[in-house]
């Protein structure tokens, strides 16, 4: 599909947005890949025919050029609660800390859970975050009450919110990624499709998702999976392989996430690969120089969540992660999304900064600020799924 731009910003509210009217004016055309062709040139006119023939083979794709395989196979897994607070937030919550500790071919590693559950509700729908800043973001004992993850916002809103960080499943270092999930399948290091350490922390997630299903105060059909920036590229892999997350949040997930790579707008496939060459597999490395050879590009790897909500988000001030690019993405995601019947409220242009589209199956919000998770973004991802929740 051919696309020449002629999106633009309803309204500019600061000089950032100018700044992005002029990036976007240099934009030229580019050629996406077709979301409902198959690789043999037929095409996808139903859901059945996407589920069967069309989503197996971008998902591989993904897997060969960008993310990595996903290793399914594991010896055991076990599930220790190691502090319990029935009483916590003044009694509002009840505090678990959970370790999971996953086994293969004689090797280990733990995966360490904070959640708090409403006291007020039974199964409740939980909001789990892949934290991929300080700790002390998600600190248990509330003596740090950070934007980044508002436990209290969430439980007075009837949700359950829990968090898990980054460094567990592979160090956000080049050097020493390889520790954890990756000592259990080395071959992945061997191989050039092999998963590094987004595809690690996005397998983490669906270990967090395996302890859910044991937990008798999470409604299990009700997880939300959250990312800000390098965790929110995670979230859409995560929510892509595994289709247990009911809803998938993506903050400012830019290059690699919900950004388009041919709009050569901010951070760049080789941008990206030179500074973090930890994060994706060795064969995505070759395409930094020649983009437009990639088979995919990220509004296939949101239309790989459908039938489920996306809903993903943009700073006016964070131009480095292109918010034009990222609501191009969705758009372009919503033909998939039309063949089970799932039409949206995006509109043709983006909707000013501050102005969120909720009632919809994918939402979307740029808000005024820089590339951060704030209580703003949270405060939207209560209402989006409230909406989706009422639906069912």
């Amino acid at each position: 599909m051919n696309i020449i731009f002629g999106f633009s910003f309803l309204m500019v509210f600061s000089i950032t947005n100018v700044c992005a009217q002029n990036e976007h004016a240099k934009t030229p055309g580019y050629d996406l890949p077709e979301i409902l062709k198959t690789i043999d040139g037929r095409n996808v006119t139903s859901s059945a025919a996407w589920k069967k023939d069309r989503r197996p083979e971008i998902v591989t794709l993904f897997e060969d050029n960008v993310y990595g395989q996903m290793p399914e196979r594991y010896d055991k897994i076990a599930f220790n609660v190691t502090h319990d607070v029935a009483d916590a937030m003044d009694g509002k919550a009840h505090l678990k800390e959970v370790t999971i500790t996953v086994w293969k071919a004689g090797k280990s590693m733990d995966i360490h859970l904070i959640l708090f559950t409403p006291n007020n509700k039974k199964r409740a729908s939980v909001f789990l975050l892949i934290n991929n800043r300080d700790k002390d973001n998600t600190d248990p004992a509330r003596n740090n009450k950070s934007g980044f993850w508002p436990a209290e916002m969430l439980i007075d809103s009837g949700y359950a919110i829990a968090a898990f960080h980054v460094s567990d499943a592979a160090p956000d270092d080049k050097d020493t990624y390889q520790h954890g999930v990756l000592q259990l399948y080395p071959e992945q290091l061997r191989a050039d499709n092999g998963m590094k350490a987004i595809g690690a922390w996005a397998w983490a997630a669906s270990r967090v998702m395996d302890y859910f299903k044991t937990d008798k105060d999470i409604d299990f059909t009700k997880v939300n999976l959250v990312g800000h920036s390098r965790g929110g590229k995670t979230a859409l892999w995560a929510g892509a392989q595994d289709q247990r997350f009911a809803m998938v949040f993506s903050s400012c997930s830019g290059n690699t996430g919900a950004a388009l790579a041919r709009r050569h707008v901010g951070e760049s496939v080789k941008e990206i690969n030179t500074a973090f060459p930890h994060w994706f597999n060795n064969n995505y490395k070759k395409f930094n120089d020649d983009v437009n050879a990639l088979p995919v590009d990220q509004h296939m790897l949101i239309a790989l969540i459908a039938p489920r909500p996306v809903y993903t988000t943009s700073a006016t001030e964070d131009i480095w992660a292109d918010p034009l690019g990222s609501y191009i993405s969705l758009l372009e995601a919503q033909p998939v999304y039309s063949l089970y019947g799932k039409q949206s409220a995006l509109t043709a242009e983006p909707p000013p900064p501050n102005t969120p589209i909720i009632n919809s199956i994918l939402g979307y919000h740029n808000r005024e600020g820089i590339h951060n998770l704030t209580p703003y973004d949270w405060s939207n991802f209560i209402e989006f799924a409230n909406y989706q929740y009422v639906l069912k």
